[in-house]
């Protein structure tokens, strides 16, 4: 799971992450048009912005060419639709199977809350949990579910841009994964904190106070190890 609260980057993080596995990927989106999951992964694949992509497809000739190329070079395999259920979910797995003969690596589900009923029923989104598990036991690939997490508490409010701790993940379905990971996004420095709350087999701090930290270029879909290089046109701030 990948929890966080609104506006953290969680499909970013989610797509570049799927990105970079390079594996074989069927990934469900309610949160994104087809067109913004597009834009986004020809960015991170080109290294170029998203208004740089939207410009080379209107643009047409070559520079279309190119974000097409590299999209079509993608292991990604997108659905859309919301609500998600679990009908879509089989029909687009019997697809897969079909085209590919054989069953995704990973499968991506943005977000828990987009299942059909599951908005705000807690017994649904346990249900969908379960669910959840059952696909990873059957089909062996490894499933990645996005959530969020509570904007109104105490801790969203004095230190908004600190990963939120476990208990402030709705519903409290963290403790469910096998891995649970908290995410934030610092705008003033663009810092991506990456917090795991929740590891079977390892360690874990659920009050999110120790993280890892990469740096988030939103425009290009990219997250560093390292703070980037000043790009043209950019200044410290905006890094």
């Amino acid at each position: 799971m990948v929890a966080g609260r609104s506006g953290t980057q969680k499909s970013g993080f989610a797509l570049f992450w799927v990105a970079q596995m390079n594996l074989p990927t069927l990934y469900f989106s309610a949160d994104m048009s087809p067109f913004t999951a597009s834009a986004r992964l020809a960015s991170m694949l080109t290294d170029s912005t998203t208004e740089q992509v939207e410009a080379g497809m209107v643009a047409g000739g070559a520079s279309s060419a190119r974000f097409l190329d590299a999209l079509a070079a993608s292991r990604i395999t997108f659905s859309f639709g919301a609500p998600i259920t679990w009908r879509a979910v089989d029909e687009e797995l019997e697809a897969y199977v079909e085209l590919w003969d054989r069953y995704p690596a990973v499968i991506v589900f943005d977000n828990l809350m987009d299942f059909d009923g599951a908005e705000s029923d807690y017994v649904q989104q346990m249900a969908v949990m379960s669910g959840v598990s059952e696909l990873a036991r059957a089909t062996g690939a490894t499933v990645i579910i996005l959530h969020h997490a509570s904007d109104k508490t105490w801790e969203a409010k004095s230190d908004p841009w600190a990963p939120p701790s476990r208990d402030q993940v709705k519903g409290g379905l963290s403790e469910k994964p096998e891995l649970s990971l908290s995410v934030a996004l610092d705008p003033t420095c663009m810092e991506y904190r990456v917090a795991v709350i929740k590891q079977r087999m390892g360690p874990s701090d659920p009050t999110a106070r120790r993280y890892a930290v990469m740096w988030c270029e939103p425009e290009r879909t990219r997250f560093h190890a390292t703070a980037p290089r000043l790009r043209p046109g950019r200044t410290s701030t905006d890094e």
